[in-house]
Parts: C-alpha cells; structure tokens; sequence
C-alpha cells in the first residue's frame, strides 16, 4: 500500500467513525427525547414518579429509570446540550466508552443519590451521565498520562469546568446536586480505572 491509499485509508476511517459515534449519541439523545414526549402526551408527567426515591426500598429501581426521564423539556433541555458534546467526546477514543461511563456513573450517581438524598425527593435527569462523562473526561489525562488524553482533558476542562459547581449543595433549590456529585466521582474512577489498565498494557509492550 502507498503512503497515498494509507493516508486516505486512514481518513475513510476517521471520517467513519467520526459518523458512527454522531449517530449513536444522536439515537440516545433521541430516546431521551422521544420518553419525555410520550411521559408528557401520555402520561402528563406521571413517569417522573419511577425517579430515585432516596432510602425507600422501591426506590432504587429509580436508579434504572432516573437518567431516562426529566421534568418537562427545559429540564431536558439543560441537558440535551452537553450530553450531546460530552457523549461525542466520551467516545473519542472508542464507542464502547460512551457506554462505559454512562452506564458506571448513572449507577454510581444514582446510587450515591438514594444514599444520602433528602427524604421524600425524587431526583430525574441525565445530569448524573452527563457529570459523569464530565468526570472521566477532566481525570483522564491525569489517570492515562499520554498527550492525547492530557490534551482532552485540558479542553474540556477549558470549555466545561464551570459545570463542576453543580456539585455543590449551594447549586440551587430543586437541582439534584447529589447526582452530580456522584455521576462526577463515577466518571473521575471509571477514567483511573481505565487508566490504570492503559498503562499497565503499556508496561508489558
């Protein structure tokens, strides 16, 4: 093969896969989307009650549920955005990151939420994958170590670290800041996990 077809070779698949990671945040957007739409022709807004439900036993099926349902499309909304960036981010170096983080920080978040929410809440949204994802991308550089992730990490931090004053109790009334708090300390361990997998595999080459 001539460095000509390698090159271009190199694009195809750069350019694919670019695509295919659009495409698979855009479906999961579009789910989000498409619940909240049916929760609110349906059900007028009665699926939101499958939340977190912090220390009742019933309520830790709220941790499946919680990341799929918001209250209302400004709810959604809020979300849609960084979800979208973080998502394509996440995703950089392979797809099966995405779903990774999503799935470690929703139940690590949620989890987190139902621990020490207050009593009588119910906490919705895809705020906690998406601090999560937050939370991976900002620790990676630091847990991997390489140029490309240091230099992720740094851009993120850059465009997205004021974000991270949502996790703090003071973030305001009706904002569950436990599950950005949690989702954020899932994605920081699923990035050390990983990172120490990386160089671990780097060591035996």
């Amino acid at each position: 093969m001539s460095d000509r077809d390698l090159v271009r070779s190199q694009v195809t698949d750069l350019v694919v896969g670019t695509r295919e990671r659009a495409a698979m945040v855009a479906r999961w957007t579009g789910l989000l989307w498409l619940l909240e739409s049916v929760d609110w022709l349906v059900f007028s807004g009665g699926l939101d009650n499958f939340g977190i439900h912090p220390r009742e036993l019933s309520g830790l099926w709220g941790i499946l549920f919680a990341p799929f349902l918001h209250g209302g499309f400004g709810h959604l909304i809020a979300n849609t955005v960084p979800f979208i960036l973080l998502g394509f981010l996440t995703s950089a170096r392979k797809r099966m990151d995405f779903y990774v983080v999503a799935v470690g920080s929703a139940l690590i978040g949620g989890l987190g939420t139902w621990l020490i929410g207050g009593a009588g809440t119910v906490h919705i949204g895809a705020s906690g994958v998406v601090f999560g994802m937050l939370g991976f991308l900002m620790g990676r550089g630091f847990f991997e170590r390489s140029l490309s992730s240091i230099a992720l990490s740094a851009v993120v931090t850059f465009l997205f670290g004021g974000m991270i004053w949502g996790v703090l109790p003071t973030v305001g009334a009706g904002i569950s800041w436990e599950g950005h708090l949690f989702g954020f300390l899932g994605g920081m361990l699923i990035a050390r996990l990983m990172g120490q997998k990386i160089r671990a595999q780097k060591q035996l080459r």
